[in-house]
């Protein structure tokens, strides 16, 4: 496993109200949310980042009101005229 090292200024835990750890599990859980809703992650690379597994990854995404399930249009689209 990749461990990264980030530089926050203080006043960051601070206006998050957050210790360390809990600080960076937001991080990783955002970055994950962001990642899979631009396609760059699948689900499950995504709840890997986040640290949970698919349901708790998927509950966290409803939670914070975003789509839990990306639809790319033109490749449904593709799909439903293939029948």
């Amino acid at each position: 496993m990749t461990t990264l090292t980030l530089q926050l200024p203080d006043e960051a835990l601070a206006a998050t109200r957050n210790d360390p750890a809990r600080f960076t599990g937001e991080m990783r859980l955002a970055a994950a949310i962001l990642w899979y809703e631009q396609g760059t992650v699948s689900q499950e690379m995504a709840a890997s980042i986040a640290g949970l597994d698919r349901t708790d990854f998927l509950l966290a995404v409803a939670r914070r009101g975003q789509p839990s399930f990306v639809v790319d249009f033109a490749d449904l689209d593709r799909e439903l005229a293939r029948g």
